[in-house]
């Protein structure tokens, strides 16, 4: 079960980072943005479960918990991946770009 994970010896990331995500998610200013742009509380759950984990697999080198951080990460990179760009990127820059602004070729 551990050999698809890419990471063998140590955690995708520090433990000290999985605190810092949970601390941030439990904090009243994350809670109010959450609040405001999701229209619900945030589940600092999962960061709970990854700092656990994490110090699980890095004192007792847990399968399980190496397992669990494994499909956590794997979760997260999916949900990232599923919301499109709002902006269309460029390939290159547009014809005109050297040319003055409409408001400048007024005054």
């Amino acid at each position: 079960m551990a050999d698809d994970c890419s990471w063998r010896v140590s955690s995708p990331r520090p433990c000290e980072t999985y605190r810092a995500e949970w601390k941030l998610c439990r904090s009243a200013r994350h809670r109010l943005h959450h609040y405001y742009v999701h229209g619900e509380r945030p589940s600092c759950e999962q960061w709970r479960r990854d700092l656990a984990s994490c110090h699980d697999w890095e004192q007792h080198r847990n399968p399980e918990a190496q397992r669990s951080l494994c499909e956590s990460e794997r979760a997260r990179a999916q949900n990232a991946q599923k919301y499109t760009l709002v902006w269309a990127l460029r390939r290159s820059p547009p014809a005109d770009w050297h040319l003055p602004l409409a408001q400048q070729k007024d005054e």
